[in-house]
């Protein structure tokens, strides 16, 4: 299903049904300020592997998250006053900044270093679904693993479903 919500003004009653569809346990492929992302919830384990299929990706190789804000961020993230600083200057924007995870953050999605990947885009269609949500997206760039990403709503739903 394929939605076109305005990128300046996100309607709310769009977003509510991606929010829904990613309550139930689906997935969703949605703009960012550098590319499409595939994104699920982060408490979605079957989502994640499904996006892990999806990408034909290395279950090794760990996804990034979408927050809405740095307060938001330091849920997941230990934030010092350092990184918070650097992240308040450059954020939202096309950056991930990779930090040791908090408990909150569910096993399957932390590295062996014990980091999780934090993104907050500059666009507002994704910060409207996960400030509706009420927690992050996983994330990931929509393309098949080692392919370009594909910058196509139509596209991305013809390639991966």
């Amino acid at each position: 299903m394929l939605l076109h919500i305005n990128q300046e003004n996100p309607q709310g009653r769009l977003i509510s049904r991606v929010v829904e569809k990613l309550k139930q346990g689906g997935l969703i492929a949605y703009p960012t300020d550098t590319t499409y992302g595939l994104g699920c919830n982060i408490f979605n384990r079957r989502g994640i592997k499904h996006i892990y299929q999806i990408k034909q990706r290395d279950a090794r190789k760990p996804f990034s998250f979408i927050c809405s804000d740095l307060s938001d961020a330091a849920n997941y993230a230990q934030i010092s006053n350092f990184a918070f600083k650097i992240m308040k200057r450059h954020l939202p924007g096309p950056y991930t900044f990779v930090l040791d995870a908090t408990r909150v953050v569910p096993d399957s999605l932390i590295t062996r270093q014990k980091t999780v990947g934090i993104r907050i885009p500059d666009d507002q269609i994704a910060l409207a679904i996960v400030r509706e949500l009420g927690h992050p997206l996983v994330t990931t760039s929509a393309n098949l693993t080692g392919e370009t990403p594909l910058h196509d709503p139509v596209e991305i739903e013809a390639t991966m479903g």
